[in-house]
Formats: structure tokens, C-alpha cells, sequence
């Protein structure tokens, strides 16, 4: 049975889904800042934000609040990290791809996640010890034992230019031994998606905590594992992640390892 916690976060991400797709076909109208070079938000981010946070300040009005666009509020061991539309630029674009990240950290530890797609009604739920689900399935990471015929996501960061060159690198030593390799714009989806065995495995450079709370959680408590680009476990400071089965993981680690910078392999 999913957690209370988990089933405030499924009901404040279904309402902030609704407003999503309430506003698509409105998309034109929308008012759109440039929050910094290529970073863009909406009218949209902002509301569903404010929904989620609504609902889970309805029952959790001490706990803290680490979000997209209002940044942090609050004080205290428990934080929920809020990313109300993982996927922006595929949405402003028309693109359907997107979803909605909230997750409960504990000491800096997830212990609760929920990512949303409300355009493909997929719910992918975990709470720590408890497993992982896709809309009440269990869900388990591959059984791949290395990169040999594998699938992997990653993402071309717009805000991380400056690693452009060691980015491709690491994509060609990579895609070298794999099958292929998926850019979808959506990183929470990404690792819901590696949680479920879809993908093998994910690595991105400089994503942020809101990114990737969630994410991280489903494929831990789907059998796999989350490290840096130097195979630090744990939700890397630097941003820089990788994710998938143990095996995998290990692969993609010295793949990346041997093409990354000094300055990627920072915690």
C-alpha cells in the first residue's frame, strides 16, 4: 500500500497535471520568460507549482519547500523538492513529453517520489524500503550485464555549453559499445523510465536537485543505483549523474570516467 506522503504527492501532481493540459492547446498565449540563457518558464510552471505546493502545505503546512520557480521556503529536515514541468521546452514546443517531479527528502536522503505523465496517465510512485510502481506495478530496473546492446538516455545541457566537447566525448565512447542512445528533454521521465527497464541506463550533466529527487529514488527502489561521474553514490552536488543497474552503472562509469574533464568528476 503507497504511503501517506506518497498519496498527498500523487493527489497535489494529478492536480498540477491538470492544469498542464488544460493550458495546451493555449500554448501560443502563454507568457514566457527567459529566466537565463535558453531557460525558459511559463505561466503554466507557475501555477501547477503553486498547486502543488497548496495541497501538500494542506497537510504538511512544517515541512519545507524546495521548488523550480519560488525556490526555498521554510526550514527543517523534511524538504519537498518540486519540479512542476520536467520538460518545459518540449512543452512550449508542442512536443508531448513532459511530466511532473516531487519528491520528500529526509536529511538530504529521498524517501518519497512521485513522477507524473498526464498526457500518458503513467504514474511512477516509490517510498523508500517499499519498492517502486508504475500505476500499481512493480517495476524493476534491466537485466542488462554490460553496455553491449543497451539503451541509453541522456540530455545536451543548455545551461552547461562549457562541457559541449567532453559531453560529445563521453556520448561517442558510450554509444560506441551501445545499442543506442535517447535524447527525450525530460530527466525525471528519463529516470522513471531507466527505473522501468526501458532505458538501461540515463547519465546527464548539471541537472538540478528538482531534476532528479524523484527520479533518483525510483531507480534505487527499483534495483539500481545513482552515482556522479566518478562513481560517488548519492544525489551528486555536482549535478552531474549517472543511472541504471548495477552493472550498467559500472560501465557507464569508466566510459565516462575516462572522457570526462577533472572538472566533471568533482563532487
Amino acid at each position: 500500500m503507497p504511503r501517506p506522503a506518497v498519496n498527498v504527492a500523487v493527489r497535489a501532481a494529478r492536480s498540477a497535471g491538470n492544469i498542464i493540459l488544460r493550458y495546451m492547446n493555449r500554448i501560443d498565449g502563454l507568457n514566457v520568460v527567459e529566466k537565463q540563457r535558453m531557460d525558459f518558464a511559463s505561466e503554466v510552471d507557475r501555477l501547477a507549482e503553486a498547486e502543488i505546493v497548496k495541497e501538500l502545505k494542506r497537510a504538511y503546512p512544517t515541512h519545507a519547500f524546495l521548488a523550480e520557480e519560488s525556490g526555498a521556503t521554510g526550514k527543517g529536515p523534511l524538504v519537498w523538492v518540486i519540479d512542476p514541468l520536467d520538460g518545459t521546452h518540449n512543452y512550449l514546443r508542442g512536443i508531448p513529453h513532459f511530466s511532473v517531479s516531487i519528491a520528500l527528502l529526509d536529511k538530504g536522503e529521498p524517501v518519497y517520489a512521485v513522477v507524473f505523465d498526464p498526457l500518458r496517465d503513467e504514474l511512477f510512485t516509490a517510498s523508500k524500503g517499499d519498492g517502486a510502481y508504475l500505476n500499481d506495478r512493480r517495476i524493476r530496473v534491466s537485466k542488462r550485464d554490460n553496455l553491449g546492446g543497451a539503451m541509453i538516455a541522456t540530455g545536451f545541457p543548455y545551461r552547461q555549453r562549457s562541457h559541449l566537447d567532453a559531453q560529445l566525448d563521453m556520448t561517442r565512447a558510450i554509444l560506441g559499445q551501445a545499442e543506442d542512445i535517447r535524447r527525450s528533454g525530460s530527466a525525471a521521465l528519463d529516470l522513471a523510465y531507466t527505473a522501468a527497464g526501458r532505458y538501461d541506463g540515463y547519465f546527464e550533466i548539471g541537472l538540478k536537485p528538482w531534476d532528479m529527487a524523484a527520479g533518483v529514488l525510483l531507480v534505487r527502489e527499483a534495483g539500481g543505483r545513482y552515482c556522479d561521474f566518478a562513481g560517488r553514490d548519492g544525489i551528486p552536488e555536482s549535478g552531474n549523474i549517472i543511472a541504471g543497474n548495477l552493472n550498467v552503472v559500472q560501465a557507464m562509469v569508466d566510459a565516462v570516467g575516462a572522457n570526462a574533464t577533472p572538472r566533471l568528476l568533482m563532487a
